[in-house]
């Protein structure tokens, strides 16, 4: 089987073709965030049109932003400010005579990890991404739930403190300080005592966030992502410290936690929505 994947972000495109679960072609270029939005657009049929090759299945891309899946538009995505209304879509099939499949970024790691990664032995469970912003996809019973809008899994924007979960477990938690999150890593892994009390805080905000997702879902794990996820030996401890006091103990200890091993996750996860929809 051949399928496209394209991970639409705020400042890059990446497409690769994937033939039999490996990436055998791929393809980058800068997204033009701040022109309109055929312009983005055009960008992203570039990209596709660099990896094609007739005899795919179909093409998914991922998008950072909602997308009404029952009128195939894309809404309002916050790093694309010309991007509020897009049928995507019918945009891309009327270039490409092949199925295209949309949905949220997030979404599209979750069902990548099902497909070609650490989801693959789990019926349900939560893909959560921490790097730049937070976000999570949802699978249920080996399917993804996107909700209204592909709008579930927003755990990021739970009220938390003064603020909202985002901005204490992602890589928000350092730019606030005015920190390099890889800088503080690499002085952690270093043996920063400073360095090292901040992951540590870092843990204990990454457990509140992720007990919102126990309370909410019990699923049976929940898969790392992002640049953030990298550095999991570096608050694993205060984490599973500060989950001592879930009032739910068998959920919690029933519970795995996987980091994702897969660079490519997004252009794979992308791919995924072409392999839902022939199962």
């Amino acid at each position: 089987m051949k399928i496209i994947g394209v991970d639409l972000g705020g400042t890059k495109i990446t497409a690769a073709l994937i033939e039999d679960q490996k990436i055998t072609k791929q393809y980058t270029c800068p997204t033009p965030f701040d022109q309109e939005k055929l312009v983005v657009v055009d960008a992203i049929s570039k990209a596709i049109s660099q990896v094609y090759v007739p005899d795919i299945m179909g093409i998914g891309i991922g998008v950072p932003g909602p997308v009404d899946l029952e009128n195939n538009l894309v809404l309002d995505v916050t790093n694309i400010p010309s991007w509020d209304v897009v049928p995507l879509k019918q945009l891309l099939e009327d270039r490409f005579p092949k199925p295209v499949f949309v949905n949220n970024d997030a979404n599209c790691f979750a069902l990548g990890e099902k497909h070609f990664g650490k989801g693959k032995p789990y019926r349900n469970f939560v893909g959560v991404t921490i790097g730049t912003g937070m976000g999570a996809g949802i699978i249920i019973n080996n399917h993804l739930y996107s909700g209204h809008l592909c709008g579930a899994g927003e755990f990021g924007n739970v009220y938390y403190l003064d603020s909202n979960i985002e901005n204490y477990c992602s890589g928000m938690f350092f730019r606030n300080r005015n920190l390099s999150g890889s800088e503080q890593a690499d002085k952690a892994k270093a043996g920063d005592i400073q360095a090292q009390k901040l992951f540590d805080e870092l843990g204990v905000h990454i457990a509140r966030g992720l007990g919102n997702i126990l309370f909410a879902l019990a699923p049976e794990a929940i898969i790392l992502g992002g640049s953030v996820s990298q550095s999991f030996p570096l608050f694993e401890k205060s984490m599973r410290k500060t989950f001592e006091d879930f009032p739910y103990q068998r959920i919690y200890r029933d519970l795995k936690f996987e980091v994702s091993d897969d660079a490519n996750m997004a252009v794979l996860g992308a791919s995924s929505l072409v392999i839902d929809s022939i199962r």
